[in-house]
């Protein structure tokens, strides 16, 4: 059964409960001056009734209702704000600003199936475009109804009451589960069967499995299953021309799959609603480590890159630089952190924690801290190893890695702070192959620390200057995903143009060093310019083949991965 929907704050991250008082976001803004060396004062967010929201072009037509149900279609002011952005820097910014430039007119709650056929149908009626809706938490303008006609009508179709868990099959470890569901209840509903997704991508509170699939997210896992694609079994969807389902197995050779056509296909081809998953016993052995080492790119190319190629697999394996563990709160600035993590629902990880720490040592790393749990003799102890008795923390204190896992939960919370003090805080990501990582790692790094400094008028270096840091996320035998921060005075009043000139840079450096332009984040609009760089123009056209078949009208998220289609005559 769907739950009460607490209401998103209209801006920014969380609801509108979390909104911490203006005279806490004061406070903090003399914190943040006296860390970084910049920021101002704290500005208040435009309240909703004073936003600069166009009235819609579209009413809700009359009797558009679930059986005995809340309204499919609704123009509520609150709700067009809400979903007429994503979590984007830019979107923040906007927000706050209270400057939304393209709301949809209106927005549509559909409760079955039946309901997503309605909104299409309604669609093509009005002639306008669907822009599907999970979490909302997109920071590449997915979500955000953008289009190069605006004088379009868009509807926003938002998914969140397809939240159901249909089945459980204990015997296959696998469970069907509606589009909608959002992170927390997922794992609540799973969590009653002993059982869990294992997928915990920053957004996870808010997103939606859906929008997990649609955008080919990446969760919890450092190596083996990262991204969800790992976790689907078969998905089932509704597109303009009819239903898509694929049969579930385990695997199959049949020709290219149905399912890695719908993952990361970003809402362009149809409306995922269900899906079934792999699931998992949920883990009661859990070990980590928080090793310090003298030089991030010696540590990646070195430690990081002998770990992934080890094969034991860690769940966690986050190499952290200097300046972004201080940041964060996990250092003092003075070391790069590597956190690992191992876990299991069946057996000990001790020895696999032994086994990965001694390849770090080996390459120069300083166990700060390890330790282990478990149901039986490992909890509280130390691995059988000798490293576990070595490190500066033990089972009951706070290592390196608990305080970046707390301080990384909390960022996107944070942020809205820093927007309100006027600094400027945003991130990208890419993936990269070990023989190319320290150079690709220095241009993009050199290239965002220019961009930010030229743009923006900071100095190179010392206090006030810009903060440009990088971890890995991700890790495999053959690359990582080196993950960059951007924190720099905001100019008031352009920080769009300022952020958007910035990201032009390191996305230019991303693309020119052979680097993906996302490895999670999705393409949406405002990748496109460097998606269309890295992707084959023949399989844009394939694409777009599959599209002109799937949706005629080319209502569905026009302008995310490949060009408007135009409607088939």
């Amino acid at each position: 059964m769907t739950e009460p929907r607490r209401r998103l704050k209209h801006w920014g991250w969380g609801y509108e409960d979390q909104q911490r008082p203006q005279h806490e976001v004061a406070e903090a803004a003399t914190g943040i001056r006296e860390m970084f060396g910049f920021g101002g004062e704290a500005v208040p967010a435009v309240p909703l009734e004073q936003a600069d929201i166009r009235t819609p072009g579209l009413s809700p037509p009359s009797g558009a209702e679930g059986s005995g149900g809340p309204a499919l279609f609704t123009d509520d002011l609150h709700e067009r704000a809400v979903h007429a952005l994503g979590k984007a820097y830019r979107d923040i910014v906007r927000g706050h600003r209270g400057e939304f430039p393209c709301p949809p007119d209106l927005v549509a709650f559909p409760g079955d199936e039946a309901q997503v056929t309605e909104v299409f149908e309604r669609a093509a009626e009005w002639g306008a475009a669907v822009i599907p809706f999970g979490g909302g938490t997109s920071v590449v303008g997915g979500v955000e109804p953008r289009l190069d006609d605006p004088d379009r009508p868009t509807i926003s179709l938002d998914l969140g009451r397809l939240d159901s868990v249909f089945e459980v099959d204990r015997e296959s470890l696998a469970a069907r589960m509606g589009a909608g569901m959002r992170g927390p209840a997922l794992e609540n509903r799973l969590r009653a069967e002993g059982l869990t997704l294992r997928h915990y991508p920053q957004s996870f509170e808010y997103a939606t499995l859906g929008g997990w699939i649609a955008t080919r997210a990446g969760g919890h896992f450092a190596t083996g299953e990262t991204h969800i694609d790992d976790l689907v079994e078969s998905i089932r969807a509704v597109t303009p021309s009819g239903e898509w389902q694929s049969r579930r197995l385990p695997g199959s050779g049949a020709g290219p799959s149905p399912d890695r056509m719908m993952i990361g296909s970003e809402g362009v081809l149809g409306v995922i609603t269900e899906a079934w998953m792999r699931v998992r016993p949920r883990p009661v052995f859990k070990g980590s480590a928080t090793i310090e080492f003298d030089g991030f790119a010696a540590a990646a190319t070195g430690a990081v890159r002998a770990i992934a190629q080890s094969r034991l697999g860690p769940s966690n394996c986050r190499l952290i630089d200097p300046l972004e563990a201080q940041t964060m709160g996990a250092g003092d600035g003075s070391a790069t952190l590597l956190l690992l993590g191992f876990e299991s629902a069946e057996v000990p990880v001790g020895e696999l924690l032994d086994q990965a720490v001694a390849i770090a040592v080996g390459h120069g790393g300083r166990v700060a801290a390890q330790k282990v749990s478990g149901p039986d003799s490992e909890v509280g102890a130390g691995s059988k190893g000798n490293a576990g008795s070595q490190g500066k923390g033990d089972a009951g204190e706070s290592s390196g890695a608990d305080l970046w896992k707390n301080a990384f939960l909390m960022a996107p919370y944070l942020r809205d702070t820093l927007v309100s003090c006027g600094v400027l805080s945003e991130t990208f990501e890419s993936a990269i192959t070990w023989d190319r990582f320290e150079e690709f790692h220095i241009a993009v790094s050199e290239a965002t620390r220019r961009a930010v400094a030229e743009v923006g008028g900071s100095p190179a270096d010392g206090q006030g200057a810009p903060r440009v840091s990088c971890r890995l996320t991700h890790v495999y035998p053959d690359g990582a995903a080196p993950y960059f921060t951007a924190i720099a005075p905001a100019i008031r009043g352009g920080e769009v143009e300022q952020w958007d000139e910035i990201k032009a840079a390191a996305s230019e450096a991303i693309i020119d060093c052979g680097g993906t332009i996302t490895h999670h984040h999705a393409v949406g609009r405002d990748h496109r310019p460097w998606y269309d760089r890295q992707r084959p123009d023949t399989f844009a056209a394939a694409l777009a083949a599959a599209k002109y078949e799937l949706d005629p009208a080319g209502m569905l998220n026009p302008g995310v991965l490949i060009d408007p289609v135009s409607p088939r005559t």
